[in-house]
C-alpha cells in the first residue's frame, strides 16, 4: 500500500479588528471648536437676555404701549440754538429680545418745530414726525446716543437731510427686520454722512450693517476698517466702532475707547459711552 504524504499547510490568521476609537476625528475638532465659540459669544448671551426679558412686564401690542414724549427736549422755539440729536429705544414684544429701534431729530437754528425722522416696517418705510422728538418707543424710555447744538449741529444739520433725502428703502416692501434694510440701516446711514460726529449704533441696533453689496473697507466713522457680507457676517475694528464680530447679525465684541463688552441682546456692558452730550436743553 502506497504512502501518501501529508501536506502541510501554514495556518491562516484573520487579522485582528482595529479597535473602535472614541476620539474625534482631526477634522472634526476645529468645526467643534467653532460651534463652541458660536454658543458662548452669541448664543449664551440671547439666551440669558431673552430669559431676563421674558421676566419683564411689557406692553404686548403696539395699542397698549406708551408712545407719549418724556419731556427730554422743549418747544423747538424756545431755543433759538440748532440742534442734532439721535435716539434709540427697545423694540416691543418679542424683538425687544434682540434688538433697539433708532431715529432722528434735529432742528435748525430758530426753527419753530422738530423734525423727527424714523424707517418703519409697514407702508412707505421713512416717516417724519410720526411720533414726538423724544417719544418712548413701545413704552421703553430713549436713550440719547448724539447732541450736537450750536455752530456744530448747523454745520452737520444739510449733511442729515441729504443723507435722509439720499436714502434708498423707501419705497412699499423695502422693510426688512433682519438682517436689513430697517430702522437701523436707516440711522447708520445718516451716521456714516456724518463722521465727524464719531458715533456708532449700539451692538443691538440689529441692522446697522446691512449693506447691498459685500463690503471691505474703512468704517462708518472712517476711524478703522471693516468687512462685510451683507451684514450676516462680518469683522469690525475702529476706534469709535471698537472691536465687533458678526454672526448672522449678531454682533459681540469690545469698546476699546470707552471700556465694555458689546453682547447680543444686551448692547454694551461696561462704561457709559460719552456719546451724548446732554438730553435736557439747558438753563437760560
Amino acid at each position: 500500500m502506497g504512502i501518501v504524504p501529508k501536506h502541510w499547510h501554514t495556518p491562516y490568521f484573520r487579522p485582528e479588528p482595529a479597535p473602535h476609537s472614541t476620539s474625534m476625528p482631526p477634522v472634526r475638532r476645529p468645526i467643534r471648536k467653532v460651534l463652541v465659540a458660536i454658543l458662548a459669544i452669541f448664543l449664551f448671551p440671547l439666551a440669558v437676555h431673552a430669559a431676563l426679558y421674558a421676566g419683564k412686564d411689557r406692553p404686548t401690542s403696539f395699542r397698549d404701549a406708551d408712545w407719549s414724549s418724556l419731556g427730554m427736549l422743549t418747544a423747538a422755539g424756545a431755543d433759538p440754538e440748532a440742534r442734532l440729536l439721535i435716539f434709540t429705544g427697545r423694540t416691543g414684544r418679542w424683538k425687544g429680545i434682540f434688538a433697539v429701534h433708532s431715529w432722528v431729530v434735529f432742528k435748525p437754528e430758530n426753527a419753530t418745530s422738530w423734525s423727527r425722522y424714523d424707517v418703519v416696517g409697514w407702508g412707505q418705510p421713512l416717516r417724519n414726525n410720526g411720533w414726538a422728538p423724544d417719544g418712548r418707543w413701545f413704552g421703553d424710555a430713549p436713550r440719547v446716543l448724539v447732541d450736537v447744538r450750536g455752530a456744530e449741529a448747523a454745520a452737520l444739520i444739510p449733511k442729515v437731510k441729504a443723507a435722509i433725502a439720499a436714502y434708498n428703502y423707501n419705497h412699499y416692501g423695502d422693510y426688512r427686520i433682519w438682517p436689513g434694510p430697517n430702522s437701523n440701516t436707516f440711522t447708520a446711514t445718516v451716521l456714516r454722512a456724518v463722521p465727524e460726529l464719531a458715533a456708532t449704533l449700539p451692538p443691538n441696533a440689529i441692522g446697522k450693517d446691512f449693506r447691498a453689496l459685500p463690503y471691505v473697507g474703512r468704517t462708518d466713522s472712517r476711524t478703522g476698517v471693516e468687512a462685510s457680507l451683507w451684514g450676516l457676517l462680518g469683522v469690525k475694528i475702529g476706534w469709535v466702532e471698537g472691536v465687533e464680530l458678526n454672526f448672522l447679525g449678531l454682533v459681540a465684541g469690545l469698546d476699546v475707547r470707552h471700556p465694555a463688552v458689546k453682547l447680543p441682546g444686551f448692547g454694551r456692558l461696561g462704561l457709559d459711552d460719552g456719546t451724548a452730550i446732554a438730553a435736557p436743553a439747558p438753563a437760560k
